[in-house]
C-alpha cells in the first residue's frame, strides 16, 4: 500500500515565510485597531443611552411630584 502524499504543501522560502509573517502581522494589528474601535463605539453609545434613560427616569420623577 502506497501513501498519497499530493496534498503536502511545499516548504517556503526564508523570503516567503518573512512575506508571510509581515502580512499577518498587518492583518493582525488592523484586527486590533478595527475590534478596539468598535469597542470605543460601543460604550459611547452605551453611555449616550444611559444618560437618555437616567434623564428621562429624572423628568418623569419631576411629573409625578407636581
Amino acid at each position: 500500500m502506497t501513501e498519497d502524499l499530493s496534498f503536502r504543501r511545499k516548504p517556503l522560502t526564508p523570503e516567503q515565510r518573512h512575506a508571510r509573517d509581515a502580512a499577518r502581522r498587518i492583518e493582525a494589528e488592523k484586527a486590533m485597531r478595527d475590534h478596539e474601535a468598535a469597542q470605543k463605539a460601543f460604550y459611547a453609545n452605551k453611555e449616550r443611552l444611559r444618560a437618555e434613560r437616567l434623564a428621562r427616569e429624572a423628568a418623569e420623577a419631576a411629573a409625578e411630584k407636581g
